[in-house]
């Protein structure tokens, strides 16, 4: 008897079980996932621990951005049924591994995804399984940009915000207080439907300050429905935005599944009312059209559609608008776009580069945002690049919108720390400046030098900019870019120009300090460079003999009257009569460069070689020396006879 009872309570149990899965997948069915949950989990308590039941649990935290939770499901579906499972929920739980930063675990099950279906380009790329480039793009490191969510967010949920004539426009479920009939939330997320609303923009120059925020102005836009992402023409006299597919009588309509699906309506202004609201021919009642864009001419309507004849859950298609605004065919934008996956939510922006949110390509879980150049008419070779950091964050980033003359613009994500569901972001995206500075001297008495020409150098030899130091010897460059290796040259008259290699840093706001060090080319009577040489046995002037002695013609241009002589000395080792022969070639040699370039005969008053007789060390014949010794000895002199008195300006 007792044996009896405890099949019975077990048949009761799993009968219980069954008649729970049956409710929950009406709710879900309903997008009621809250409730969905509810009875999902009250089922695997009475033993329901299908693949069915597990992987919806994991659907209902999916779709309500409950990453940890939705993991959690999904991973013990793929631990009791590793064989069996649908791969689109590997797929899913390779996102919630990557949005949790856990790449091992995503890479593991990437293999098994590509096993089960070897076609599918979201997982196809070897980069997917190179963890540092998701590192990469989860980094900030020399990424300079101000991220801040918008003081209109709302506990409920904010998204899609279009700018136009400095108005915020952007779709918001934020009406919930004034609501008292649970049956028109919104029975996803329990939250009111979307409506669109506006907030007037007061650009102080430095960033945005929003108005309080207010329904558009439309008697007729608005429904008790949703009415979601829009895009306004260049003129401003059209709209175009998604809407709930609505009979004639405003109440929802629905395809045979039972899904109310989306469609695009437009809209025409007058005065400041928004009127004559239709539907675009290409919507259609089986399947969802949204989240309309335009091209900057306004000549081509870029949307979403899971639409047939696509690549994936969700695809981007553009459809021309003729002169007269009727349409054209709508057009695929192709494979280099879509996936398998859901690709959304595009934008185009001024410069024709296309923004989208992807849940494939490299992504770090989720929608993330990309760019391509598609739409480039010039471009040889498509490209699609993940923003990276901090526009994704690893949870649903979308509804992207950028000047491109100021790089500001607004993003949409349901990121941890936010307000509530959705929130918009606003960004502006900094280039990372320093500052390199210092002080010009005098290497030999290490005074301030003044009226230095001091030179930024970037590293292909590009001269960003010069400055003049100041009767401080003090200079600033200012706005110099991160991250990059600059050479700093100071340069004055009659002195020897100081060169400093400098990398900058890759923290904004950095300040370098970088003192130059002029040597004086005239000390007391001579002029002093570095030591000149020639090839052995030879008195040719050598390219870098040439490059020093340009600095004794810019001491003579400076100084017009001043006239000179010029010594050539050797060491003592060779013939003493051959060294003196040899050193007055050189020194002759040398004069004659000067002349060539352009200094008069009467201004050199000689130019002699003494050989090894004016040796200044102990390094005579049969004296062991050192090299360095004997360079001493090895060296030309410049000295001056008139024309110049010290402290000469």
């Amino acid at each position: 008897m007792k044996k009896t009872l405890i099949i019975l309570l077990l048949i009761c149990n799993a009968l219980l079980g069954y008649s729970q899965t049956k409710v929950a997948d009406n709710f879900f069915k309903g997008y009621d996932y809250s409730k969905a949950t509810e009875l999902y989990l009250e089922a695997v308590k009475n033993g329901d621990s299908s693949e069915h039941v597990l992987t919806r649990i994991g659907d209902c935290y999916y779709n309500n951005s409950d990453i940890k939770s939705a993991s959690l499901w999904y991973g013990k579906a793929l631990k009791k049924y590793p064989e069996k499972i649908n791969p689109e929920y590997i797929y899913k739980y390779v996102q919630t591994q990557r949005s949790l930063s856990k790449y091992q675990e995503a890479k593991k099950w990437i293999e098994v995804f590509r096993d089960r279906k070897a076609n599918d380009r979201r997982l196809k790329d070897e980069d997917q399984f190179d963890i540092q480039k998701f590192e990469k793009l989860k980094s900030t490191e020399k990424v300079y940009v101000t991220l801040e969510n918008l003081n209109l967010n709302t506990p409920y949920s904010e998204f899609g915000a279009f700018v136009k004539d400095n108005t915020l426009y952007f779709s918001s479920t934020r009406t919930k207080d004034t609501i008292t009939d649970e049956k028109k939330l919104y029975q996803w997320n329990k939250e009111p439907f979307l409506s669109i609303y506006q907030s007037k923009i007061d650009d102080t120059g430095q960033k945005n300050i929003l108005q309080e925020a207010e329904s558009i102005s439309s008697n007729e836009l608005n429904t008790d429905y949703h009415e979601g992402s829009l895009v306004i023409s260049n003129d401003g006299k059209t709209l175009y935005f998604t809407r709930t597919n609505l009979s004639k009588r405003s109440k929802l309509k629905y395809d045979k599944e039972g899904t109310s699906n989306v469609k695009i309506f437009s809209a025409k202004k007058q005065g400041d009312e928004w009127v004559d609201i239709s539907p675009l021919p290409f919507n259609h009642k089986t399947y969802s059209t949204g989240s309309p864009a335009l091209s900057p001419d306004g000549k081509t309507l870029f949307f979403s559609s899971d639409r047939p004849g696509g690549y994936g859950q969700t695809d981007i298609y553009k459809v021309a608008i003729k002169a007269d605004g009727t349409f054209g065919d709508p057009e695929n934008l192709g494979t280099e776009i879509n996936t398998e996956g859901r690709e959304n939510f595009p934008f185009v922006a001024k410069d024709s580069t296309l923004y989208f949110s992807s849940d494939a390509h490299l992504n770090l879980g989720l929608y993330d945002i990309f760019k391509s150049n598609i739409l480039k008419s010039y471009i040889k070779d498509v490209e699609i690049q993940n923003l990276g950091a901090p526009y994704n964050s690893g949870y649903d980033d979308f509804a992207f919108y950028v000047d491109t003359e100021t790089q500001a613009g607004y993003l949409s994500s349901n990121r941890p720390n936010g307000k509530g569901g959705d929130d918009i972001y606003s960004f502006v995206s900094n280039k990372c400046n320093q500052t390199i500075s210092g002080t010009t001297k005098n290497k030999k008495t290490s005074e301030p030098l003044a009226k230095v020409t001091v030179k930024l150098v970037d590293e292909n030899g590009k001269i960003i900019e010069r400055v003049s130091s100041d009767d401080n010897g003090e200079y600033e460059f200012i706005n110099v870019e991160c991250d990059k290796k600059y050479k700093v040259i100071g340069e004055k008259a009659v002195f020897k120009s100081d060169l400093k290699d400098v990398t900058s840093s890759i923290i904004n706001g950095d300040k370098i300090n970088v003192d130059l060090f002029l040597t004086p080319l005239i000390i007391d009577n001579e002029i002093v460079i570095n030591p000149i040489f020639f090839d052995y046995n030879k008195s040719t002037i050598r390219s870098d003999a040439a490059y020093e002695l340009e600095n004794i013609v810019a001491v003579m241009r400076v100084h017009t009257n001043m006239v000179i002589k010029i010594e050539a000395h050797t060491d003592s080792r060779g013939k003493k009569s051959y060294n003196e022969k040899l050193s007055d070639r050189r020194a002759k040699s040398t004069r004659d460069y000067l002349f060539s370039r352009g200094i008069s005969k009467d201004r050199i008053q000689s130019a002699i070689g003494y050989g090894e007789n004016q040796l200044i060390n102990r390094c005579k014949d049969r004296v062991k020396c050192s090299e360095a010794e004997h360079q001493e000895n090895r060296r030309s002199k410049f000295i001056i006879i008139s024309g110049y008195t010290p402290n000469s300006k």
